[in-house]
């Protein structure tokens, strides 16, 4: 095993086990998983599929998308628009840094910490390629396995609020991932198949 891959190993498991220390358990296929290790699993999963060429930078950014978000809770924050928007900033400084102490402790340099940093606090989307590559995988992954527990949480939106959810969604994510969602390679939540048919529409 090459150093290098050695590293990366190391890394992929710092990971794993700081998000195996959440609290919050999800059940799927009768296995019960720490909430956020599931997601990073997901996460991953998701950029095999959409981008097996990615690098080793940008796995290990996807792996710790979420790392640890149990942290840092909405409910710390005002719940009003003021308050999500400074939760959501503060939220995704954490994130990059948690990601950037692992990655160092497993050995990693400056310039692939910076690189995990960038994009795994969502810095420049539409501009870095590595932090649309996360948003797009972030939001194949919301598509595939969380819009339809969302919208059950949720059944005081109207179709309306729906439509403009899933066209917000949709906006934020690149043509090739807004394609690859289409053509039959994530399962859609069938519930809302018309729904994201007639939000995706005319976009």
């Amino acid at each position: 095993m090459s150093q290098e891959k050695s590293i990366f190993d190391k890394a992929v498991a710092l990971i794993d086990a700081a998000n195996s220390e959440d609290p919050n358990q999800e059940t799927t296929d009768g296995k019960v998983w720490p909430k956020e290790l599931l997601y990073s699993h997901r996460m991953s999963d998701m950029l095999q599929r959409y981008s097996p060429d990615a690098s080793d930078a940008m796995k290990l950014a996807i792996r710790a998308q979420h790392i640890q978000r149990w942290k840092s809770p909405r409910d710390a924050y005002p719940m009003d628009r003021i308050g999500y928007l400074k939760w959501r900033k503060g939220l995704y400084k954490f994130h990059a840094q948690t990601a950037a102490d692992l990655l160092a402790q497993a050995g990693y340099g400056a310039d692939v910490i910076d690189r995990v940093k960038q994009a795994v606090a969502k810095k420049g989307i539409k501009d870095n390629p590595d932090t649309q590559l996360l948003e797009d995988v972030t939001d194949l992954v919301f598509i595939e396995h969380y819009m339809l527990a969302f919208a059950n949480k949720h059944p005081e939106y109207d179709e309306e609020k729906w439509l403009d959810i899933v066209r917000k969604t949709w906006k934020k994510m690149s043509e090739r991932a807004q394609q690859f969602a289409l053509s039959g390679n994530i399962k859609l939540p069938e519930p809302l198949i018309p729904l994201i048919q007639k939000a995706v529409a005319n976009n």
